[in-house]
């Protein structure tokens, strides 16, 4: 089976490590990981072959206007290069785990193509509210 599902907790050590999990690392075979803070409560990492899609979507933006290259710039400049090591641990850096609310705990969550670190109370938060629709169940699994 292909994909990043499931979520699992784990903690960032004080060197600012993450352990992936085993299905995770397996699921990314060689690939690199890019780290990115794209929406405001969580960070993405991208395996590069999906990476490579949202870049290409970058260079388009950042020919679009001054604010879309502002936006895009941002963005990258903050935007790490996450290689496991041996162990299958990512370095997130301190100013990223700020960035989310991350404090030791993080819940590492497989959203299919990509894999989304939050900070496990917010992801409760964010996600109590969204009630399963008959529309979107159907859509999907209908």
């Amino acid at each position: 089976m292909s994909g990043y599902l499931g979520s699992f907790q784990h903690q960032i050590d004080e060197k600012g490590r993450l352990s992936l999990p085993a299905q995770f690392r397996r699921e990314r075979g060689e690939q690199a990981l890019v780290l990115v803070h794209v929406f405001p409560d969580s960070l993405t990492l991208y395996p590069e072959d999906t990476w490579a899609g949202v870049q290409e979507k970058l260079r388009e933006a950042m020919r679009g206007s001054a604010t879309s290259r502002a936006w895009a710039l941002r963005l990258t400049a903050n935007t790490v290069v996450a290689e496991p090591d041996k162990q299958g641990r990512i370095l997130v850096p301190q100013r990223m785990q700020d960035a989310v609310g991350i404090t030791g705990a993080a819940l590492v969550v497989g959203a299919i193509d990509r894999i989304e670190i939050w900070n496990p109370e917010r992801f409760t938060a964010v996600t109590a509210p969204a009630e399963q629709s008959d529309d979107i169940t159907l859509k999907v699994f209908g």
